[in-house]
This record gives C-alpha cells, sequence and structure tokens, in this order.
C-alpha cells in the first residue's frame, strides 16, 4: 500500500512511509490543528471545502495544506497535480535521506518553523508601539507552512536544484531545528524581535 494511490500512471510504485499512524505531534498546542487521525488519505487531493467556515481548515490534511503552499505565485496558481507530485517526490527523498517516515519529518517542521512570539502594532492618536503577543497554534501552523514553502521555492529559483530537492532539504533542516533552514531563521528573527518589544 503506498501513500500515494497507483490509480494513474504517473504515481510512483516505490514503497513509501505508508502510515499516519506512529506519527506524533510533540507540541499538545498543536495536536488539534494538525489534521492526521481523521485524515488518512492516499492521496492529498481531497478536493474538500475547507475554507467554508471559521477553522474548518483545522480539518484538511496536513500533507494537503502542504500542497496548497506550494501552488503560490501567479505562474502556479491552480496547479494542485504539479504540486502534489512536488511534495510526492520530496517525500521520496526524505524517505531516502533519514529513513524515517516523511509525515512525521512534516510534523516536526511545522512545529519548529513558527514563531511562537510575534509583535504587533498598538496605540493611536499617532502614537503607534510595538507590543510583543503570544501566538496562536493555528497562526503558527500557518506561518510555518508559509516560510518552509517560501524558503523552498527560493532556494530553487535559478539552481540546477530541482523544488523537490529543495523542499526535502528545507523539511529536513526545519525538522531538526537547523540554522541552515529558511523557515528556522526567520522564525528566530521574528522572536528576537518580539523579544526586544517585551
Amino acid at each position: 500500500m503506498n501513500f500515494f494511490s497507483s490509480r494513474s500512471v504517473w504515481w510512483s510504485d516505490v514503497p513509501l512511509c505508508r502510515t499516519y499512524d506512529d506519527v506524533k505531534v510533540d507540541d499538545i498546542g498543536l495536536t488539534d490543528h494538525i489534521a492526521l487521525k481523521n485524515a488518512k488519505v492516499f492521496v492529498p487531493h481531497t478536493a474538500g471545502r475547507y475554507a467554508k467556515g471559521w477553522f474548518k481548515k483545522n480539518q484538511c490534511p496536513i500533507v494537503e495544506r502542504l500542497v496548497n503552499c506550494m501552488m503560490y505565485h501567479g505562474r502556479n496558481n491552480g496547479k494542485k497535480i504539479l504540486a502534489v507530485r512536488i511534495v510526492k517526490h520530496a517525500f521520496e527523498i526524505i524517505n531516502l535521506m533519514t529513513d524515517q517516515n516523511p509525515i512525521q519529518i512534516l510534523v516536526t517542521a511545522i512545529k519548529n518553523g513558527g514563531a511562537r512570539e510575534d509583535s504587533t502594532r498598538i496605540g493611536g492618536a499617532g502614537v503607534v508601539r510595538r507590543q510583543a503577543v503570544d501566538v496562536s497554534p493555528l497562526r503558527r501552523i500557518d506561518a510555518s507552512l508559509y516560510l518552509i514553502t517560501t524558503g523552498a521555492r527560493q532556494a530553487a529559483f535559478r539552481n540546477l536544484k530541482t523544488v523537490s530537492e529543495c523542499l526535502a532539504d528545507e523539511l529536513i533542516n526545519c525538522a531538526k531545528g537547523s540554522a541552515n533552514s529558511f523557515a528556522i531563521k526567520k522564525k528566530d528573527e521574528i522572536e528576537r524581535v518580539a523579544k526586544g518589544n517585551r
């Protein structure tokens, strides 16, 4: 049983980490917002209406949310099958490089990639100052996915490495907490600014 369905010709037959069962979310604050238990899908292309109501996107499979984030910038809008293929290749690379479940690497990267503290603008009548605030779990996941995919996209631009390889590198580095990760660098910068605004 493959992670991706073999219904169409181009789905790979390489055995990928098949199961969601051994995936653990270490951060208790994110457990309700990372859909794993009720979102076991073979192909991250459910065509669900996850923008219909508040917090509906919590029910979207986490791999599909990564796929959706890969569809940014005008020339890639709506090319979901291309984005699915990029993520599939990235997961195969992660599986070969780390010998771990790629979904676990993704979940750990999301946990590490989102800032826990941010700054907001407070004030009125022309006097504006920055105040440090805690970040909600849902915003942490959104920001983390955005930073991971942005880092992969920028690394692949005008480069010999494919976007799948760059996405795999970004996810592995982010899961390790390495400073080579674009998401980790941005997160540290945001938290450093917030610390100065306490």
